[in-house]
């Protein structure tokens, strides 16, 4: 319960600070999002070109636990997902708050979950964010991306969505390690304090969830056998 009362006070929190306390918005918020949008780059910080397509980049991320999460929950991942689309960690936050432990996973494997939990998504995640780091770290003006922080409600709020991202990442962690049967404890903190990465990295190596139906063909079969 504590848990879920901290997940509301923080989006509560979270949303009067981006309302009230962020710097204002500039007039050219709406252009500046159309070009990020539809790649029309030219003359925009790279260190603000990485950012907002890494913030397309984390949804998916947490898409990989939460749909798998949301199988054994009252409440559905799907609305939660898209709209961290959007706005990111305020979507994410409410599903936290609502959420109940589930260290299990039930039922068949569908197509978008065999999606989500392969390896292979993890790399190819892995992949697009380590482009857009080293674009953004290499290319970037970090004295530019300053100002427009303390200026610009979008950069400024979408800099703080990035961080909440990285630091509510923990908070699904547990039951997706529990799910897995994995028991090492260090695992969950390397993860944990490694922002970003350190959850890219776990999904390129965690073990497949097990198949529950394949499970029970034995137990059938021995069945149908006596």
């Amino acid at each position: 319960m504590f848990a879920k009362i901290s997940f509301w006070l923080l989006w509560v929190g979270l949303i009067g600070y981006a309302f009230f306390l962020a710097p204002p918005n500039q007039p050219n918020t709406f252009e500046l999002i159309i070009k990020l949008s539809t790649g029309a780059w030219e003359g925009i910080n790279p260190l603000i070109i990485a950012l907002f397509n890494l913030m397309g980049i984390f949804p998916l991320i947490y898409a990989c636990l939460l749909f798998i999460d949301g199988r054994g929950q009252k409440i559905k991942a799907f609305p939660f997902v898209l709209g961290s689309f959007g706005v990111g960690a305020f979507a994410i936050l409410p599903y936290l708050a609502l959420r109940n432990s589930n260290p299990e996973f039930s039922g068949k494997k569908d197509w978008l979950i065999k999606i989500l939990d392969s390896r292979l998504t993890g790399i190819i995640l892995t992949i697009g964010t380590v482009i857009l780091l080293v674009f953004g770290f290499s290319q970037g003006d970090w004295g530019d991306f300053v100002r427009q922080w303390q200026t610009s409600r979008f950069i400024h709020v979408m800099s703080l969505d990035f961080c909440f991202l990285c630091l509510l990442f923990p908070s699904l962690l547990n039951d997706d390690l529990a799910r897995r049967e994995i028991k090492n404890p260090l695992i969950f903190w390397v993860v944990s304090l490694i922002p970003l990465l350190g959850a890219l990295v776990y999904l390129c190596l965690r073990p497949p969830l097990p198949d529950k139906s394949l499970a029970t063909i034995p137990s059938t079969q021995q069945s149908a056998g006596n």
